[in-house]
């Protein structure tokens, strides 16, 4: 054998591998598209396996997960009256949604918690989580908890199917649930999922010091078994939402909206309503706008996905899915989901 015929040969193999593996990619992807429930089953044992063989190395106890402090108020006179506040973050979450809210919700006088959690598990162990992690709040005062994305489905789950479930006694013990906020949350999912991998790369490559790092890391938080639980249709919220949610627990839902008509076009369509006397074009292009909107409502979460049965309509803010909640810029307003937060905090807490 030559030596062109050998080099001819190594080229084609180190050609063939990368078309193998994207081949692979590509079947992979196709049976999983089809095959949602199998995928997630899949995904389960794999997760399963891990913790079994590297325990030490997929152990979510690091000082990260759990519920952790981040406000505590010593109770002088009327702030003990005042219900504590529980923070759950979304999907491959960096951990800095909350700095924009913590500082106020401080200076109301608030005790304010946050839950961390391993947060590409499937969305029902991470409620389990929570659960197992309850009995730790103390039990003088009851709980608020707001859910961003995500963190609002486990809200849900916590209390529908462990701490408030309908005809069925509490399946864990603690303290009360004085009520729920869910902002962004996809209550009937959101196609947005399907792209976790680039969240999961923002979610470690932000993280803090305090992680541990690892090969592990990104296996640790779970396989994407939440990515199946978020897209539309999934057996997770088809279960979720059958089940009723609680008349003792109050929950008010907040989403954003991305999409409006710029200054300059709405000026334009009321010169041209004018010239032509007529407010039929431009009506028509409002009502597309809107549409638009409606579809894309906070460029992840449509306004259609906010909604639950019986529950009443969200309040919308012009802002993107992590926008409502946290400034892109440090001189940025404060974001707007955050003066509704405090005002149904302080209709909860009479004040």
């Amino acid at each position: 054998m030559n030596v062109k015929s050998v080099r001819f040969r190594r080229r084609l193999a180190l050609l063939l591998i990368p078309i193998g593996l994207l081949l692979a990619v590509a079947a992979w992807t196709w049976w999983a598209e089809g095959h949602p429930r199998e995928e997630r089953r899949l995904r389960v044992l794999v997760h399963d396996r891990l913790d079994a063989w590297f325990p030490q190395a997929m152990a979510p106890v690091d000082g990260w997960h759990g519920l952790i402090p981040r406000i505590q108020v010593v109770p002088d006179g009327a702030d003990h009256a005042l219900p504590r506040v529980l923070l759950v973050h979304g999907l491959d979450e960096p951990g800095d949604i909350w700095d924009d809210l913590i500082p106020v919700l401080g200076s109301a006088g608030f005790e304010v918690w946050e839950f961390r959690y391993p947060n590409d598990q499937g969305v029902d162990r991470s409620t389990d989580l929570l659960a197992a992690h309850w009995p730790e709040l103390a039990f003088d005062r009851p709980v608020v908890l707001i859910g961003h994305s995500m963190g609002g489905l486990i809200i849900r789950d916590f209390v529908t199917r462990w701490r408030n479930p309908v005809g069925a006694p509490a399946r864990v013990e603690g303290a009360a649930v004085h009520g729920v906020i869910l902002v962004g949350t996809p209550n009937q999912g959101s196609e947005w999922a399907r792209l976790r991998i680039w969240l999961e790369l923002r979610d470690h490559l932000a993280a803090g010091p305090e992680r541990r790092f690892s090969l592990f890391a990104g296996l640790r938080d779970g396989i994407g078994e939440a990515k199946i639980d978020l897209r539309p249709g999934s057996a997770f919220l088809e279960d979720l939402n059958t089940w009723p949610w609680p008349e003792s627990v109050p929950i008010r839902l907040i989403g954003g909206l991305l999409t409006e008509p710029p200054e300059s076009m709405a000026a334009s369509l009321e010169a041209i309503s004018a010239e032509l006397e007529s407010t039929e074009l431009a009506e028509v292009l409002e009502d597309w706008w809107s549409s638009l909107g409606e579809g894309l409502g906070d460029g992840v979460v449509p306004l259609a996905s906010l909604r639950i049965p019986g529950v009443p309509p969200p309040v919308l803010v012009r802002a993107s899915h992590r926008g409502m909640l946290a400034r892109l810029f440090p001189n940025d307003p404060e974001p707007e989901a955050i003066p509704h937060i405090v005002a149904v905090l302080d209709e909860w807490s009479g004040r």
